[in-house]
């Protein structure tokens, strides 16, 4: 599958802290073998150990899931470069908000720092911009790695690159096979839209008060507000002029299809009892209190843990749906983990092999990878091939291999207050639904208070 860049977040919870997901295609599953042996090479060498072992340290926010396997990705990394040692430091497992902030004062104090971990392109674009992460052009031209070929998103901020993307999730739709099978549904067509949505949501609802089961299920985040602007827009929240895009039409058309399912098909639980319950998207799913949810890749890793997250129904895969029949289908919100070099480390090189490496292997990984090369059908078949009667993998690789997969959202548009923005959209949101605003007025809420932000940060 071929992909553009993205600029997106990607990772929650669901009984488990499950951290930023997964995407990652390929084209010719024995080309991409030969080149991941290609990249293992050039970012590790074969070189003997030098006189002196020098040790990088590498902050993250493993949880005792994701722990083993940073351990042995590092075993192996170790032991093609016996001349660095790679010290994995978990700030706050499984908590990646909350580990950003401790880096952050870390960074600041001029501790040792060598190798970050960001879960959203936002996070990264803001340190960018701060300058405390160190440039990787030059790194990347003495290895001869052509990032744009090698990565689907490449940071960039004022011409340099400043991360290289680790995973990668795509957004995707989840289907509770079982409920399709009663509504007497087939899966949906590649090719469909949000209008089909509305429709299936509104045939997978039945039921009345607390054995109700909904059609679907809308999320609290901004990419619920407006999943067309994640997927088919340069960037959900600015022009190409970085100018406020909150009028666009796709967010008149969306707000009033969720208000549509909310009060009319009720085939979705109210915006209220979301915020008021403190709902949470994955348990919705999993509980089978929703039928059909809107979802990133990483996801698909707690349905598959049957200790934690028990169900019974098998999960089906479908791709984004497009806004209309006039937009070539394929299109999806593209988010991604990264990984950053510290402006301050001593050890630049040998962080850079470290990246390298981590970036491109996949034998430690868990989830996808957000390297162009990877063979996604090989990985998914490892990951996942044991779970047949939780996922259903035909539709998985369907979804995730297709070769017109891909996202209009591109890293050249992009700005470091941008988590503001998504804040914007949120609350545009909140008030349309919850105060009764007509679209209009909320749009025009948007404009204005996106305007102040982007004016205060042009100071």
């Amino acid at each position: 599958m071929k992909k553009t860049s993205a600029a997106m977040l990607g990772s929650i919870l669901i009984a488990t802290s499950v951290l930023a997901g997964c995407g990652g295609k390929n084209e010719n599953n024995a080309a991409s073998s030969a080149a991941a042996g290609t990249a293992s090479t050039s970012a590790t060498g074969t070189a003997s150990a030098p006189a002196e072992t020098v040790t990088i340290k590498y902050y993250n926010w493993d949880n005792e899931i994701a722990e083993p396997n940073t351990k042995k990705l590092i075993e192996d990394f170790q032991s093609k470069n016996p001349g660095i040692k790679v010290e994995s430091v978990s700030l706050v497992p499984g908590n990646s908000v909350e580990s950003m902030k401790k880096l952050d004062v870390m960074m600041s104090s001029g501790e040792q720092v060598d190798v970050v971990q960001y879960s959203n392109i936002d996070e990264t674009m803001a340190r960018a911009a701060q300058g405390v992460l160190a440039p990787l052009n030059e790194l990347y031209q003495k290895d001869n790695v052509k990032p744009d070929e090698e990565y689907y998103i490449n940071p960039k901020y004022n011409g340099n690159y400043y991360a290289t993307m680790y995973t990668a999730t795509d957004w995707l739709i989840m289907l509770n096979e079982d409920a399709l099978k009663a509504a007497g549904l087939e899966a949906p067509p590649y090719d469909w839209t949000w209008d089909d949505f509305r429709t299936y949501a509104k045939k997978l609802t039945k039921g009345e008060g607390n054995d109700k089961q909904f059609g679907s299920y809308f999320h609290t985040w901004g990419e619920y507000a407006n999943p067309i602007a994640y997927a088919e827009l340069k960037n959900p929240y600015l022009t190409a002029d970085m100018q406020p895009a909150f009028n666009d039409p796709s967010f008149a058309y969306f707000f009033n299809l969720r208000k549509a399912m909310e009060r009319e098909d009720k085939s979705i639980q109210t915006y209220s009892d979301v915020v008021g319950g403190k709902l949470n998207y994955g348990t919705e799913f999993v509980n089978g209190k929703a039928a059909m949810i809107m979802t990133g890749s990483f996801l698909i890793a707690a349905l598959a843990d049957k200790a934690k997250n028990p169900h019974t129904f098998k999960t089906v895969f479908a791709p984004m749906p497009r806004s209309s029949k006039d937009v070539e289908p394929g299109l999806t919100s593209l988010g991604a983990s990264y990984v950053a070099i510290a402006n301050n480390s001593k050890h630049k090189e040998e962080a850079y092999k470290f990246v390298r490496y981590m970036s491109t292997e996949d034998s430690a990984r868990t989830d996808l990878s957000g390297w162009k090369k990877t063979d996604t059908k090989s990985l998914l078949e490892r990951l996942y091939g044991g779970n047949a009667d939780l996922i259903d993998l035909p539709s998985l690789t369907a979804v995730l291999a297709d070769e017109r997969l891909r996202t209009n959202a591109t890293t050249d548009i992009s700005a470091s207050y941008q988590n503001q923005l998504k804040k914007v959209l949120e609350n545009g949101y909140s008030s349309f639904i919850l105060d009764n605003l007509s679209v209009e007025e909320a749009q025009k809420r948007m404009m204005e208070e996106a305007d102040k932000i982007i004016k205060q940060n042009a100071k």
